[in-house]
């Protein structure tokens, strides 16, 4: 093979392999985007509902960190059980800007 075409090759390469890092890099940053973003507690039932799994999570994971005062990872299962009950109390609000935090029985029957 001739020098020329192979270093042609390699610059190829090269930049084919730098624009495919450059479309991932602000893949992986958008977790971290999410959770400086993410506003736990104070999320309104109405975007809430709209959120994937993976955001709800997020959103649950640091509301109960807000709720415990705590930076540790909560466990799973209050994770999942807190999910559970946001999801049925925001589901059922009359007032669907209410925070996730604040919504609990009262406001199924009556608009917070």
């Amino acid at each position: 093979m001739d020098a020329t075409v192979t270093r042609t090759r390699l610059t190829t390469v090269t930049r084919t392999g730098l624009t495919l890092l450059a479309a991932a890099l602000p893949l992986t940053g958008c977790t971290d985007i999410e959770r400086a973003l993410n506003q736990g507690g104070d999320t309104p039932c109405s975007e809430y509902v709209k959120q994937d799994a993976d955001t709800k999570r997020m959103t649950i994971t640091k509301f109960v960190k807000q709720q415990t005062n705590t930076e540790t990872e909560p466990a799973g299962t209050v994770v999942d059980a807190t999910i559970v009950t946001v999801d049925v109390m925001c589901g059922a609000q009359r007032n669907f800007d209410t925070p996730i935090k604040n919504a609990d029985v009262a406001g199924i029957f009556v608009a917070k």
